[in-house]
């Protein structure tokens, strides 16, 4: 008995060993992300990166903000919007048309379900869409054109969606509810959508660093700077770094510019909100997990 115990145990304490180093694997890059946007250029010139930098210096965040802090603030601003009004809008949208389709009483699910994996597989390329959005919706230079486009609405999220629904939400729940007299719109927002915090939350998740971290719309379809998202305005920052370094290397009077510091600081200010409010989120994750269903 004690030696099963110990075997228990040493089990447990390798386990506990594997996880802790998994752990540090993911957590080390962001350290030394958040380090090496500290460290003067000079220093990451001549010793590379490292934990423990012989030069600390804010040199990158000085530049970034000192430039363009305004700039910044209006670009959080403007990210901060769209990701929270996108992914809300899309948590109302996809999961309505995955429950439609997952309801194996619908007549029309099949076909419906055909077109939705269809545009997994094929689209109209970039040329088309930019004419569409542009020509025919005139979304361009409008924060709708950070909103509308690709990330509100995903097939694979959709059938993601109904992958849950037909083997979460049983049939009989379903009938019960219509017995007591519920209708449609009830089912779906009384019963469904409780039932469904995981999937929710999992593709909410993913949504909202969709559109945290995206930076080809407003490539493609801002030119306000006014309306710049974050990630556009860091890699516009990035790109007059550059230029202006190249500038200063070709005069005399040379001025020293933490083009690689910048790299980190941006990349940093870009990823520090998402990783702060993360863990705030994760309770959903659990919530909906203890969520039971019908047990047969």
């Amino acid at each position: 008995m004690a030696s099963k115990k110990a075997n228990e145990r040493l089990f447990q304490t390798l386990i506990h060993a594997v996880l802790l180093m998994l752990s540090l694997a993911a957590l080390l890059p962001v350290i030394l992300l958040f380090t090496s946007s500290l460290t003067a250029e000079t220093s990451l010139l001549v010793d590379g990166y490292s934990f423990f930098p012989k030069k600390w210096s804010i040199g990158a965040y000085r530049y970034v903000f000192k430039t363009n802090g305004e700039n910044v603030f209006r670009a959080y601003g403007i990210t901060l919007f769209i990701t929270a009004f996108g992914t809300s809008l899309s948590l109302l949208i996809s999961p309505m048309l995955a429950y439609a389709i997952s309801r194996r009483d619908y007549n029309k699910r099949n076909i419906i379900s055909f077109l939705v994996f269809f545009t997994m597989i094929f689209n109209g390329g970039l040329v088309s869409s930019y004419i569409m959005w542009t020509r025919l919706f005139h979304i361009k230079n409008t924060i709708f054109a950070l909103i509308f486009p690709q990330l509100l609405f995903n097939g694979f999220y959709v059938m993601l969606m109904k992958s849950y629904f037909s083997m979460s939400i049983h049939p009989s729940l379903i009938e019960a509810a219509k017995i007591d007299g519920a209708g449609e719109f009830r089912i779906y927002f009384k019963i469904v959508i409780p039932l469904s915090l995981p999937i929710m939350a999992t593709i909410g998740l993913m949504v909202g660093i969709g559109y945290w971290n995206d930076w080809q719309l407003g490539l493609y379809y801002i030119t306000d700077p006014k309306l710049y998202s974050l990630q556009n305005l860091l890699n516009r920052i990035l790109t007059n770094a550059k230029y202006l370094a190249t500038i200063s290397s070709s005069v005399s009077a040379q001025v020293e510019l933490p083009s690689i510091g910048i790299r980190m600081a941006m990349a940093v200010i870009g990823a520090v909100p998402i990783m702060v409010l993360y863990p705030f989120f994760q309770r959903y994750f659990i919530k909906g997990i203890t969520l039971g269903g019908v047990k047969e």
